[in-house]
Parts: C-alpha cells; structure tokens; sequence
C-alpha cells in the first residue's frame, strides 16, 4: 500500500516536523513527508527538512493578503501531489478558502487540552488558573481557530515550581510523540 503524502507547514524551529519526519522513517508509517513548507524563509526547520532530502518551500507572508499568501502555499504544495497538510508551529492563520480546499485533510498540534486554551499563550493561562495538568491536542483544522475535532490528547502534569518555559519544555516532549502517532491514526482510519 502507497504511503500517504503529506505536506508539513512550519513558521520555526520545526520540532515537531522533525517528530514527523523521524516518525515517517519507520516501514510501518502510513504516511511520508513530500513537503516541508514556511512563511518565513529562514525557518531553521527549512534546513533539517533539505539536510533529511525533503523538498522545502520559504517564502515570507509580509506585505502579501493572506488570501494571496494562501493560495501561493497551496499551489507549492499541490506540486508535491500531497494527499495531507499538517501544520507544526505554523503559527498564522489559514484563510477560509486554504481551509476549505483541505478540509478533512488537515491537522494541527496545539499546546493546550482543547478545548481549553484555544489561540496562543497556552502555558501562562494554565499556569495562571491554578490547572493540575496542562497537556497538547491534535485536532483536524477547521475555520475557527483550534476548533476542530479532537484526534489525541496527551496530559501534562503541572509540576508545583511550574514557570511557562518549564511546562513548555514538558509539552512539547508530550506533542512530539503525541503528533506522529496520532497522524498515523487518522490517515489508517481515512484509508478505511
């Protein structure tokens, strides 16, 4: 059986496409990655996706409508023949029509338990109101923002001397195994 293609977009470091790249290593993942695609070209995770063989796209968003953007992303990755998008630190909104175009077909890593914390600053706000977990969630993309439905969650215990940065660095461990598996799952259960 064919691998599913799937398109990755980052805005950083690209930790997480990295968790997804190693993961689409293994013989038994139903998925490989064809497109490793950023809104800022200097993206470090644009040079691990090229070192790894990967084709890579980098191409700045500013002084573009995001419409415009959007549809220049799209075009790049339906070169690629991508069957899926997953957004990894991707961190700008999708326009409605780049939304609809893969609906059903993208996912998204999100550092809360949706549907607590939905947008950014996820750490600060469960720090803030005294959580006893914080954790990640993978969800398919919607229009609304960390709105669609939930494919996986992972728990995150809230340590007592918790800052921001430390139960970041514990989620994000968390959001690193929690995305390939959970990518896996719902590409086996679409191929059904």
């Amino acid at each position: 059986m064919a691998k599913a293609r799937v398109a990755v977009l980052i805005s950083g470091r690209g930790s997480n496409m990295a968790a997804l790249v190693y993961a689409a290593k293994q013989t038994d993942c139903p998925f490989e990655i064809v497109l490793v695609a950023a809104n800022d070209p200097d993206a470090a995770g644009l040079k691990l996706a090229a070192a790894e063989g990967i084709t890579t796209f980098g191409h700045s968003h500013k002084g573009m409508k995001r419409a415009e953007f959007d549809a220049l992303l799209d075009a790049e990755i339906r070169k690629t023949d991508a069957d899926y998008v997953a957004l990894a630190g991707y961190m700008r909104l999708l326009s409605p029509e780049f939304v609809e175009k893969w609906a059903g077909r993208m996912v998204n890593i999100h550092p809360s338990l949706l549907p607590k914390y939905k947008g950014l600053d996820t750490h600060e706000r469960a720090l803030a109101a005294g959580d006893k977990v914080a954790g990640c969630s993978v969800h398919v993309v919607t229009a609304e923002l960390d709105d669609g439905p939930v494919l996986a969650q992972t728990e995150v215990a809230i340590m007592p001397n918790d800052t921001p940065d430390s139960l970041a660095a514990r989620v994000l461990i968390a959001e690193h195994q929690t995305y390939a598996r959970a990518l896996a799952n719902f590409i086996r259960a679409q191929s059904k």
